[in-house]
């Protein structure tokens, strides 16, 4: 209640006291008593006129977790590609750069001092039944120069199988500087009864890879892939895992003639 609501009677009760005789007052003043003592009493009495909406509290409410659960889940969805853009952005846990400007490498120049060993790694699950293998062991590649590597994948089963593949670079502080212009990782590749296919990997160093203190003593890299059979619910390995990683050394059946 506000005061000026009470300054009327009183103003009025002032006007009485200054004009009437003092009966006349007195009876007024009683009046106007009265009259104060019913406003004071309503006004402490009269509670605020609001009315509660439950049912648009808790309309309000639904919407809000339906939302989370929304952004939860499209968080979900969202966060193997991206982070499967980000390793190939960064490079970071040893997954190689995708070559996307052609024309860096048209006019890249090769480093004619420094040589790198690229070694090819291939190793498929025992639920797996293609034979998978790299046609060449290693390759030596100059940074800033393009080299082309092939990959044999058979099917010797009767039914069509489908497969695909995932990969790594060991070392991963190489992975920056190893650029993939084709490839055929994470992509599904189905093989017929008897079915031979040759896999190529088209790839360059990119040539800062000699400016790079940290590689200046590294002259040998390990390309690896692994093949699954692709089923519904198949989660590939971590190709971001150390502990999954092949050792750089060739094993010794996979030794080239030459060198045994």
């Amino acid at each position: 209640m506000s005061l000026s609501r009470l300054w009327g009677p009183a103003r009025s009760c002032y006007s009485f006291f200054a004009t009437k005789s003092p009966l006349a007052t007195l009876s007024s003043l009683q009046r106007n008593s009265n009259v104060i003592s019913f406003q004071i009493a309503r006004g402490f009495s009269k509670k605020p006129n609001r009315v509660v909406d439950k049912s648009a509290d808790t309309r309000n409410y639904t919407y809000y977790v339906m939302s989370l659960v929304i952004v939860a889940i499209g968080c979900t969805f969202a966060a193997i590609p991206a982070y499967r853009i980000f390793c190939e952005q960064t490079s970071f846990g040893g997954l190689t750069q995708v070559a996307k400007d052609f024309d860096k490498i048209a006019n890249m120049k090769k480093c004619e001092d420094r040589l790198i060993r690229v070694q090819f790694n291939s190793d498929v699950p025992s639920s797996m039944r293609w034979e998978f293998k790299p046609q060449q062991h290693e390759i030596y590649v100059h940074p800033g120069e393009t080299a082309l590597a092939f990959y044999t994948a058979r099917n010797p089963t009767d039914k069509p199988i489908i497969g695909i593949s995932s990969y790594n670079l060991t070392p991963f502080q190489a992975a920056y500087y190893f650029n993939k212009i084709q490839c055929f990782c994470f992509e599904e590749q189905i093989l017929n009864p008897g079915e031979q296919v040759d896999l190529p990997v088209f790839f360059y160093i990119d040539p800062d890879y000699v400016n790079d203190p940290a590689l200046e003593y590294l002259d040998s890299i390990l390309l690896s892939y692994t093949f699954f059979e692709a089923k519904s619910g198949l989660k590939l390995p971590d190709p971001f895992d150390p502990k999954n990683r092949p050792s750089i050394a060739p094993s010794p059946d996979k030794v080239p003639e030459a060198t045994k």
